[in-house]
């Protein structure tokens, strides 16, 4: 049976001085997690390990997250990463230090009848 979203939380994270993607990308990830409860998933007796979590990461400079570390930040289900364009550089040319924003959306899904 095909696995439906139930899901679908949102967030930003940033690293103001740095200019490391990945750190933003974790903070964007805990960024959305704490605007959701998994309430829901207790009230219908499903064991948080059958959820498949689709995370997808949005930052300028893609290729520069580890996007296994972020994989290993969730801590519930069966978690993929995807890494796109995304996000915002914003440039400080006086010290060329970065500050870097990401998003993230989390889609949980679950095989419901």
């Amino acid at each position: 049976m095909p696995a439906r979203r139930v899901i679908l939380e949102l967030g930003a994270g940033n690293d103001l001085h740095g200019g490391d993607y990945t750190k933003a990308a974790l903070r964007a990830v805990q960024d959305a997690l704490h605007h959701s409860s998994l309430s829901m998933l207790r009230a219908l007796q499903v064991d948080p390990k059958a959820m498949l979590v689709d995370v997808t990461i949005g930052v300028q400079q893609p290729g520069q997250v580890d996007a296994e570390r972020v994989r290993a930040s969730l801590p519930h289900g069966k978690v993929t990463v995807q890494v796109v364009k995304g996000g915002l550089d914003v440039p400080d040319a006086e010290r060329h230090d970065p500050a870097v924003i990401a998003t993230a959306a989390i889609a949980v899904r679950l095989e419901l009848p």
